[in-house]
């Protein structure tokens, strides 16, 4: 399947929702405490959203049951929200969220401590955090999809860490998720497959690991966690290819940087 160019008016569309995204984040961030239940963080989430008259792009795709993945420690990707699950001092938590609006998707995502939290576990989050930003400055028209999977892989790993296997990045435009998947590690050679090319808008997103990058599927038939049964973290920026290098979508302030670019 071919990789989307996207026209200015579609990456336009596409900065608003990702900058709703870094809003709903950062409001989250600001008001979540501890002793609050998952269940009580998607329900902000998702009051926020609508708010905006937008849609969250999670609730009910393929299935899922609430409007924002709520990782908690062990669990790194597509934590369920539930009311039973309470936040405490000490743990770390992963949001991941996508809104709809004007017909296009945006999505990003953290991992925030919740009171103080250990230097392992802070180390763990600055892994996923930085390797992301550090990948998306070298981020290059031309060069290909799986050199940027070589570039997230060895961010995680020469700091220690392992990338969570079978699960990626990925494209996003009128469909939350579409062309091309992004692995945090390569499969077969970097100088192989699809290139990086101005007009393509895609979610890079670093899933950390400790000990293992095998995922195990917990009952719930959607938290994934590694098999060590460790923390984990994970980082999601939207990201827009123009004027030959990768724009952030998924930034408050995104929609008039993007303006200055083009």
């Amino acid at each position: 399947m071919a990789i989307a160019l996207r026209k200015s008016a579609e990456i336009h569309k596409l900065a608003k929702a990702g900058e709703l995204v870094a809003k709903t984040l950062d409001y989250l961030q600001k008001n979540i405490k501890e002793g609050m239940s998952l269940k009580q963080i998607d329900t902000m989430g998702e009051e926020y959203i609508r708010s905006f008259d937008a849609i969250p792009a999670f609730k009910g795709l393929y299935g899922f049951s609430g409007s924002v993945c709520t990782s908690l420690n062990q669990v790194v990707i597509h934590g369920i929200p539930t009311e039973e699950t309470i936040i405490q001092s000490g743990d770390i938590l992963g949001l991941d969220i996508g809104v709809k609006l004007d017909d296009y998707y945006g999505d990003a995502a953290i991992t925030m401590p919740i009171g103080e939290i250990s230097q392992e576990d802070q180390a763990l989050i600055d892994c996923s955090k930085d390797v992301l930003y550090e990948a998306i400055s070298q981020i290059k028209e031309g060069m290909r999809f799986k050199e940027l999977s070589l570039i997230l892989e060895q961010g995680i790993t020469k700091r220690g860490y392992v990338p969570l296997r079978d699960y990626c990045g990925h494209g996003i435009g009128s469909k939350p998720h579409d062309e091309p998947n992004i692995p945090n590690y390569v499969e077969g050679k970097a100088n192989q497959g699809p290139k990086i090319k101005n007009g393509m808008v895609f979610c890079i997103e670093p899933m950390v690991c400790q000990k293992s990058g095998r995922p195990l599927l917990l009952g719930d038939e959607w938290s994934v966690i590694s098999e060590d049964q460790l923390n984990t973290s994970h980082y999601e920026h939207q990201v827009a290819m123009i004027g030959g290098k990768a724009v952030i979508l998924s930034e408050i302030g995104s929609s008039e940087r993007i303006l200055k670019e083009e």
